[in-house]
């Protein structure tokens, strides 16, 4: 019926003779009644009609009228209508009837049979273009409701990541701000417990195994921090390139001994990789951290390897990380994995699977606040039954690694008689570390603020030999303070105490730098070395005057 010609000619054999013309030029035809059997053919299907103008009067053309109206949007039914030959112009009447029909070809009777095959014909055509337009809008529709799903949950999984971002964020915000109070509470227990360790007889054995005892809590405590610290990327990094496969050969007996004899570890490290930009000891502690996560998830044995390579950056990670060239440092167990929703957590801090008082659930948040705050990223994954699989990925260094160097201890040096100007806004933090300070010999004039430490610099009534400040205090910070100091002093050795911030990229990134919390003798370490690094710029200052002082 699509494709059939419906014919209402209510006169004699017009609408035989009409349907046999077309019929013989292979046009299908389908003869009405009347105008309300035309409708109720249109309804059902049809590709064009053939209408004596005389047909269209009377009720039943409001009834087609209105099914016209009702078509959708890409019909437009075609009518070939056979006018009654009008001497005289046609009624206005006649003209309305007409535009109630919208589609009209008008041909005027008498007419010859092939104009009338013709008009059929083309009427028949547009109709299977209205068609072909519909297809074409129904194939649009579903392409367009199939991108309007694909973007809608590409939106969802954005906001998803968006809000997962910023609920790490807000967690690294409160986690970084605990941390650096923290540090400030570990720094004076720490100190004092080991100048009450030095002035403890020593045939006090219980008492020095008292304080020992607390000691090794609060080194455990300030790990702990530090681990804060790496998920809230606000730990103190001293970032430097590194040969990572050379790294990974030397902790290999490391994690072996940690993790066990049950569980078999494979290295596979090329030779002539290029360095990785990152602190070497805080790379070596997640790379730990990792493996004691996988011993964790192989209770019976199973293997664990240990992958460094040079690779290009998967798509998973395109968004992430900045084009450029990466060293991928991975760690692969056979443990029992970890499915979807716990994959999803695995890195908020203090989430954990080992069971209550078995983890801290801060290792897997450490490694990725090291990865985020190197420039690069950590990227899990897992499955049930199969293990899992950290990969961490760390930006090439433009300059070639430094030969790798042994950490010594350093003794506590007896001072020279020195003067040390200690700036801090917390008393209990300065007051700590003005006894650590004097119980090595130095003179120790204390400032509350940076503005108090630059009023004496002004004055000059003390001879200030070293300058020691917290980098973060209210007004004026302690980088700043250093820089308006050595205005009035250029010679000044300084240094910084910091409890979370990171130097490497903020202002005081030229100034060395002192973690908090800190031993007595890091303390003595630091100051004397900056101490006799500042007399030896002197001497060699004064030598050529001494010359030529000898010349004459």
């Amino acid at each position: 019926m699509d494709e059939a010609v419906l014919i209402l000619t209510p006169h004699g054999r017009d609408a035989a003779v009409a349907a046999d013309l077309l019929k013989r030029h292979g046009i299908p035809a389908f003869i009405c009644e009347h105008l309300g059997a035309l409708s109720a053919a249109i309804e059902r299907g049809a590709g064009a009609a053939l209408v004596a103008e005389e047909a269209l009067a009377g009720a039943d053309l409001d009834l087609l009228t209105a099914r016209l109206e009702q078509q959708p949007p890409w019909s437009d039914f075609p009518f070939v209508v056979l006018a009654n030959g009008h001497k005289g112009m046609r009624s206005t009447r006649a003209f309305e009837t007409l535009d109630r029909m919208r589609n009209v070809v008008l041909l005027e009777r008498p007419l010859h049979a092939e104009s009338m095959v013709r008009a059929a014909r083309s009427a028949l055509n547009a109709r299977r273009r209205q068609y072909e337009a519909r297809d074409v809008l129904a194939r649009s529709r579903e392409e367009l409701e199939r991108l309007v799903m694909e973007r809608t949950r590409e939106r969802e999984e954005a906001l998803a990541q968006l809000h997962e971002a910023q609920k790490l964020e807000t967690i690294g915000q409160l986690t970084g701000g605990v941390a650096h109070d923290f540090n400030n509470l570990l720094t004076p227990v720490m100190g004092n417990l080991d100048l009450l360790r030095r002035r403890l007889p020593g045939d006090d054995v219980k008492s020095q195994r008292l304080v020992e005892n607390a000691l090794q809590a609060t080194s455990r405590a300030a790990t702990l921090v530090q681990r804060l610290l790496a998920f809230a990327r606000r730990q103190d990094l001293q970032p430097k390139a590194v040969d990572v496969s050379g790294l990974l050969a030397g902790i290999e007996d490391l994690v072996s001994r940690s993790i066990g004899p049950t569980i078999a570890v494979t290295v596979q490290s090329p030779a002539n990789l290029p360095a990785a930009r990152v602190d070497p000891s805080q790379l070596e502690l997640a790379i730990l951290n990792l493996a004691i996560n996988a011993r964790d998830a192989m209770p019976r044995g199973g293997s664990l390897v240990m992958e460094v390579g040079q690779q290009s950056i998967p798509p998973a990670l395109r968004d992430t990380l900045r084009a450029g060239d990466y060293i991928c440092v991975s760690v692969a167990d056979t443990g029992v994995g970890m499915d979807a929703a716990t994959l999803k957590r695995a890195i908020e801090p203090f989430f954990s699977t080992k069971g209550v008082g078995k983890g801290t659930g801060l290792g897997l948040s450490m490694v990725h606040g090291l990865a985020a705050q190197s420039g690069g990223a950590l990227q899990l994954s897992s499955q049930p039954g199969v293990g899992t699989r950290a990969e961490l990925w760390l930006p090439v260094a433009d300059e070639q690694a430094a030969a790798s160097e042994q950490t010594q201890v350093e003794a506590i040096m007896a001072p020279r008689p020195s003067t040390v100007l200690l700036v801090d806004d917390e008393e209990l933090v300065r007051v700590g570390t003005a006894e650590m300070l004097m119980d090595l010999g130095y003179s120790v004039v204390q400032a509350g603020s940076g503005a108090e430490a630059l009023g004496v610099l002004r004055r000059g009534e003390i001879e200030i030999d070293m300058l020691v400040s917290d980098y973060l205090m209210p007004g004026i910070g302690g980088a700043d303070m250093v820089r308006e100091a050595r205005k009035l002093r250029p010679d000044l050795p300084a240094l910084l105490i910091t409890g979370y911030t990171n130097l490497v990229q903020g202002p005081g990134a030229e100034l060395p730098r002192l973690a908090k919390p800190f031993r007595q003798a890091e303390l003595a370490s630091r100051i004397a070395e900056l101490i006799d690094a500042a007399q030896a710029r002197d001497n060699v200052l004064t030598l050529p005057d001494a010359r030529r002082s000898e010349g004459r």
